[in-house]
């Protein structure tokens, strides 16, 4: 499976998204992490600790290293044109949107979803990250406005926790931090991979 992970804006969880589908990925074949983006995020968190479960290379490796793996995650530069929004829809079997909990006219959504309808698109899902706890009701709002309009959406959000900050800081997958709440960081991860694989192969 080939997996874009895209987003007009910063702070929505792109790399950690990226790392966690790869490392999901990881568990059932070989999986190539590319990093596609400038700041060089994805890269820099695979160097901070004892390293990564999987492969992570500059997305300008892509030709020469997808032969040997099963699956692909490409962590998207911010802000991708619509040339490079078109390419990476028709080039993957899956683009992930992460969007944190916000109406839909902020954080770029609206934009993302607007081009990608735009193109034609429809092998899209948005993921909603940074899920305030309940009570609060951000989360809930986002997908209901989201399913109101027809947008694709994943049936979990990723809950907003401490644990990623830490695994981000020591170059760790989230499953590997010391955090009682860890393990419900990982598995609403591993919910999503499970439920993007089951997407790309009905396509």
């Amino acid at each position: 499976m080939h997996v874009a992970i895209a987003s007009f804006k910063g702070g929505v969880g792109k790399t950690t998204t990226a790392i966690h589908i790869a490392a999901y990925l990881q568990t059932l074949a070989p999986t190539l992490l590319l990093d596609g983006d400038a700041t060089r995020n994805a890269t820099e968190w695979s160097e901070r600790g004892p390293g990564l479960p999987y492969r992570v290379a500059d997305v300008r490796s892509a030709m020469k290293l997808a032969k040997q793996f099963e699956h692909s995650v490409i962590d998207t530069g911010q802000r991708p044109s619509d040339a490079d929004l078109k390419a990476l829809a028709e080039g993957c079997d899956l683009l992930i949107i992460p969007a944190v909990p916000a109406t839909m006219d902020s954080d770029g959504l609206r934009l993302t979803i607007s081009a990608l309808q735009t193109l034609g698109a429809e092998n899209y899902r948005v993921l909603i990250t940074k899920m305030p706890p309940p009570p609060e009701p951000e989360g809930n709002n986002l997908r209901a406005a989201l399913e109101r309009a027809n947008v694709p959406v994943f049936s979990v959000g990723i809950p907003r926790l401490k644990a990623f900050e830490r695994a981000a800081a020591g170059g760790l997958l989230v499953s590997q931090v010391d955090d009682p709440r860890a393990k419900r960081a990982w598995e609403a991860y591993l919910t999503t991979g499970k439920e993007a694989l089951k997407y790309a192969n009905r396509h």
